[in-house]
């Protein structure tokens, strides 16, 4: 070692994770995935976090945030020590109403229909989510507006992440979607099945299944991306 690096520390790397890059209509992105819900996009040099949880990845030694996104209050979505780990003077900062009204912080509130445009060239909607189904109602009630965001870059490419839903009247509607995060994750959100019906219905160009691992009941990711054969591009990677 060096006397700089004695004196003065050795520069930690930054860790390694998973990624996609892709171009869509000339359009570069790099896709992070960490673990469970939680993803980087990143976009024109800038960086979207989305459900930041300290225990899914290292995030003191990775670039800071422009816009930080969590879809609701959950432990497994929302941690302050994450954001406070991503977080600059100039980090926009979206919140869904449950998880603002416990931030010690400025933020944008969120509701279910709720626009914003948090930086250059990136729009961000919030999208309903919630259970639909009677034995699952109480993990994320409707009438607490948790939400799902379509985020649109440079007014052509547009990501949606489904947060924790079913299949539902708000997500059945969307339209033009390059890429979507769709849950499946049982007892909590989708089953496979329901999975299926909700990309059947937005109809990406690509799908990530995404918000699985991390509980009792695993998800055969692979038999899923079986029976969406000819309906998109299904991309498997990994957040256990």
């Amino acid at each position: 070692m060096s006397l700089i690096s004695k004196l003065f520390g050795a520069k930690k790397s930054e860790p390694t994770y998973q990624t996609d890059e892709l171009t869509i209509r000339d359009h570069k992105l790099r896709l992070t995935f960490f673990a469970h819900a939680s993803i980087a996009i990143e976009y024109e040099g800038r960086r979207i976090y989305v459900d930041p949880v300290m225990e899914n990845a290292d995030y003191e030694r990775l670039p800071k945030a422009d816009v930080i996104l969590v879809t609701h209050s959950h432990y497994d979505h929302f941690d302050m020590a994450a954001i406070e780990s991503l977080y600059t003077a100039e980090t926009s900062i979206l919140l869904d109403k449950s998880s603002a009204e416990g931030f010690q912080g400025n933020c944008f509130t969120m509701l279910p229909g709720s626009k914003a445009e948090p930086c250059r060239d990136i729009k961000v909607e919030a999208i309903a989510a919630y259970n639909t189904s009677s034995h699952q109602l109480q993990f994320h009630p409707k009438e607490r507006e948790d939400c799902g965001y379509v985020i649109t870059l440079d007014d052509d490419v547009r990501i949606y992440v489904s947060g924790d839903t079913e299949p539902t009247e708000e997500l059945r509607a969307l339209k033009n979607i390059d890429i979507a995060f769709i849950c499946v994750n049982q007892p909590y959100t989708m089953t496979p099945e329901q999975a299926v019906e909700a990309v059947k219905a937005v109809k990406p160009t690509i799908y990530y299944p995404y918000h699985y691992g991390q509980v009792d009941e695993p998800t055969d990711v692979e038999a899923l991306s079986k029976m969406l054969e000819g309906v998109c591009e299904v991309r498997i990677r990994s957040l256990a």
